[in-house]
């Protein structure tokens, strides 16, 4: 053991950064164990949500039909507007939903339609002679909350339509 004041000798010095590097070595392992058991409550805390986000792309990306954090959902047809007009107007009197205005501006129209208490706006504006774009928002009562659901399948009813009319 060395004297206050002197210097420790070489065995001291190694017998010390030997005693150190195990220190390290442990403390090392036990916050790798610590995140591993961070890593797994989390995961087994969000589980729920990245099956519900992963379900919801999944739908997305079978049906084709893609959205926006806004909860404007669309979609582009390879058809002509007067065609994607005529299924959309028919899709919705096949859910049933009332349409009360329709508005031509230029390439684009806009049908504002009526479901209980969600107010619905569908834009559907020709890309080309042959492409046709649809967006679908649906709006409950107060403004708020927006229906992805709705829109989403008023799109998938045009377009059923649109590939049978």
């Amino acid at each position: 053991m060395p004297h206050i004041g002197s210097k420790p000798s070489s065995d001291e010095r190694c017998w010390r950064i030997q005693s150190c590097q195990r220190h390290n070595d442990r403390m090392h392992t036990a916050r790798s164990w610590i995140l591993c058991l961070a890593v797994a409550a989390c995961g087994t805390a969000f589980s729920g949500c990245a099956a519900v986000a992963l379900t919801a792309v999944g739908v997305g990306m079978a049906t084709g039909v893609s959205h926006t954090l806004g909860g404007i959902v669309y979609k582009t047809f390879a058809a002509p507007q007067p065609k994607v007009r005529r299924s959309t107007v028919a899709a919705l009197g096949r859910m049933q939903i009332k349409v009360v205005e329709s508005k031509q501006d230029g390439n684009r129209e806009v049908i504002t339609a009526r479901a209980s208490d969600r107010n619905i706006e569908v834009e559907i504006e020709s890309l080309t002679p042959n492409t046709t774009r649809v967006a679908v928002t649906a709006i409950k009562d107060g403004g708020i909350i927006r229906d992805a659901a709705t829109a989403t399948e008023i799109i998938l009813q045009t377009e059923k339509l649109v590939g049978t009319g």
